[in-house]
Order: structure tokens, then C-alpha cells, then sequence
């Protein structure tokens, strides 16, 4: 599994628990900030193995060469039956490159999301990786259908639902640790607003980040802000740091804090594409500000999608106008993402991967799978790649 920032390793957690032993786990150091790595790091399962590699900041460019070169040289010391990447980071195409240069099988988890922006980095990510795999998990039928449309074949795809949701189950704290985590920022449930911004488009931004950080400023309950270190540097490099001084901003929180923030939050305000899913699990809601986004899903239920400016108090507002009658109509919508284990259907598909079946299903059994160790690089028959000829 190769993976490189705070979401991916909390989204193969319930995978590297389902894989046990026979998964060796490479995390390339994208986000290598420590608040953002640690406090996750000690949350997941242990897997056979961990590289940890230091690819650190620079470039995007740069980063996706250190991260396959580094990928690369491990895949060739030590032979493995298939990769798998999850979402559409640096590190996750990385890990898509150096899985079809060593002619391993790609297994690519949260497949089929689409944004349809070109302007966002992840959306050339996320479809060469579809495009690279031998088995797409998509979460959703809607990205099912997203896949076929592109013409990936059927036998590559299975529906498996999103691991997000038993990593939220696995972590959220109960009430006697979701109190103290509320006492400890001198908040009480349902009367605050909890806020998330780190993407670019947003952050790199200063005309958006400076809409954003006033509008959170104009909201008539206290906003807790997570700072993200990508934003912290931005903020002090814009001038922009008196407009932090009003919001209530903490460090990046453990993820069992974390959720506890956001169950007990009146509404969320973020960026955030794992965000939008939480909270569809959490049932709270989400102003999304971004100008596009891959999981529409959740839009018209949970979430409602705003650019930086006005909007951004306008539909928080609205969701405050009754947060108790908001809290309770959204306890009773299911979640687009799916029950049970995600991670145990994935696991099957990825043993039917391994040993020549097919992979293609609308559902799979949430049965407890481990790969047996490696015997061959290749699948015993033949599994079409869409990178065969190149």
C-alpha cells in the first residue's frame, strides 16, 4: 500500500487491519509535517512491514519523481502480488507509476470520482490511476457509472462502498471522551461551527483565502479552526493573520478528536473532499467551498457547494436556522457510501485479482480475506491493463 498524507493512512487503516501481516505499508513523506502524520500514525493497525520514505515538500513534479523513483527501487527489492493506492494524491499516482513500470497489478481504492475540473491536480490524478488499474473499487454506483463512461472494462470494477466509513466507526470516541474533548476548547455541542481550508485553489489563493477567513469572521457562533500548516504559511505570507485572531484556531486534531469536533459541531465549513463523506456518516452538515467537487453524492442532503465569498455565511445560516429539526431530518438519510467493511469486500476483489477471476461485481461479501504471501508477480491468468501497450 503506498500512500503519503493524513487521509490516505486513515482510509487504509481499516484495510491494513483486514490484510494483517501480508500487507507492507509505504508512506512516501508527502505530508511530512508531524502534526499531520504522528497523531495518525499511531491510530492504524501494524502491517508486516512500514518503509517510511522522506520525500518531502517541493514541486509537485518534484515530488512525484522522488516518490516513483523511491516506490520503484522497493518494488524491485521486494516482489510483490499487487500494489494498492488509495484516492488521487502525488503519492497515489506515484505509486500507480511504479506499480505499471514493475509490471505489478494496481489495485486503486476510491475509484471513479469525478470533479470533471481540470483545473483541479487531483482529477488528472485520480483518472490515470483508473486508467492504470487492473481493479477499480469504486465506492459508489455513481462512480461505477463514472468508470463505464470512460470506458473502463467491467471486469476491472467492483463497488465495494468507501473504507471512510468503518475508519469513522472504528474511531469515533463515545460520549464520555467526546465531552472531554469539547471542555477542553470550552465548547458545548451543537454551538460552535467547525471550519476546514487547505486546499490551493483556496489557500494559494489570498483574494479566496481572505474571503473565506472573513466570512468564518462574520458567523454568529464561535468557529474552531484546525489549521492546516499549508494555510498557517499562507495566512502569514498574505498578511491575513489578524482575520485568524476572531476564530477559535486549534492544531490539527488526532482523528478520534476530530470527529468528535465535527459530531458535536452545529455545521461544518470546509474543503475538504473526506469531509464530505464524514459527515454523511457523522449526519451533520457541510458547506463545501470549492468551485467544483468529486463527490456530489452528499449535494441536496448533507452538503451544499459555495465558492469563497458571501455564499459562505449565506448557507451557513441557513443551516443554523434550526440545527436540532437540521440534526434530526439528517439522522435519517443513509449515507451514499455504504455499511459493513468496505475494506473486507476490497480485500476479495483483490484475491479474486490475484488469482485470475474476475474481479467485476455490484457487491461482495464483507468476509474477513488475507492474500496469502507472494508467489508470483503476475496473476495466474491474465488480467487486462490499459498500460499494456505503452
Amino acid at each position: 500500500m503506498v500512500c503519503g498524507t493524513r487521509p490516505e493512512l486513515i482510509k487504509l487503516a481499516p484495510l491494513i487491519r483486514v490484510m494483517g501481516a501480508s500487507a507492507t505499508v509505504v508512506y512516501t513523506g508527502q505530508h511530512y509535517d508531524t502534526a499531520m502524520y504522528h497523531r495518525i500514525r499511531q491510530d492504524i493497525g501494524r502491517p508486516g512491514r512500514f518503509h517510511e520514505l522522506s520525500v518531502g515538500g517541493g514541486t509537485r513534479g518534484g515530488q512525484l519523481g522522488a516518490a516513483v523513483a523511491a516506490v520503484d527501487e522497493l518494488l524491485a527489492r521486494h516482489p510483490t502480488r499487487a500494489v494498492i493506492v488509495q484516492g488521487d494524491t502525488t503519492s497515489a499516482l506515484a505509486g500507480a507509476l511504479a506499480a505499471n513500470a514493475n509490471d505489478v497489478p494496481l489495485v486503486h481504492v476510491e475509484a471513479g470520482l469525478r470533479s470533471f475540473d481540470r483545473a483541479m491536480p487531483e482529477e488528472h490524478n485520480r483518472v490515470a490511476i483508473d486508467h492504470l488499474a487492473d481493479l477499480c473499487c469504486a465506492p459508489t454506483p455513481l462512480n461505477h457509472a463514472n468508470l463505464v463512461a470512460e470506458r473502463v472494462p467491467e471486469e476491472r470494477i467492483a463497488v465495494t462502498g468507501n473504507t471512510v466509513v468503518e475508519a469513522l466507526v472504528t474511531a469515533l470516541p463515545g460520549r464520555d471522551e467526546e465531552a472531554v474533548v469539547l471542555a477542553a476548547h470550552e465548547l458545548e455541542r451543537d454551538g460552535y461551527v467547525l471550519a476546514t481550508v487547505h486546499r490551493p485553489e483556496n489557500v494559494d489563493d489570498p483574494v479566496s483565502l481572505e474571503a473565506i477567513l472573513r466570512e468564518l469572521n462574520r458567523l454568529p457562533l464561535p468557529v474552531v479552526l484546525p489549521l492546516h500548516p499549508r494555510t498557517a504559511k499562507r495566512v502569514e505570507a498574505f498578511g491575513l493573520s489578524a482575520l485568524l485572531r476572531p476564530l477559535k484556531v486549534v492544531e490539527p486534531q488526532a482523528y478520534p478528536a476530530f470527529l468528535a469536533l465535527a459530531r458535536c459541531a452545529a455545521v461544518v465549513v470546509s474543503d475538504s473532499g473526506g469531509i464530505q463523506e464524514e459527515v454523511s456518516v457523522l449526519k451533520r452538515p457541510v458547506v463545501v467551498v470549492r468551485r467544483s467537487t468529486e463527490r456530489p453524492e452528499i449535494e441536496g442532503t448533507f452538503g451544499t457547494l459555495v465558492p469563497p465569498g458571501p455564499r459562505v455565511r449565506a448557507e451557513v445560516l441557513r443551516w443554523l436556522d434550526d440545527v436540532a429539526g437540521h440534526r434530526e431530518r439528517l439522522e435519517h438519510i443513509p449515507s451514499p457510501y455504504g455499511t459493513g467493511s468496505p475494506s473486507a469486500r476490497i480485500a476479495a476483489a483483490l484475491r479474486r485479482l490475484v488469482g485470475g477471476e474476475p474481479v467485476h461485481t455490484r457487491q461482495l461479501s464483507p468476509e474477513r480475506v488475507v492474500v496469502p504471501p507472494p508467489a508470483s508477480r503476475r496473476p495466474v491468468a491474465p488480467v487486462p491493463h490499459s498500460s499494456s501497450s505503452s
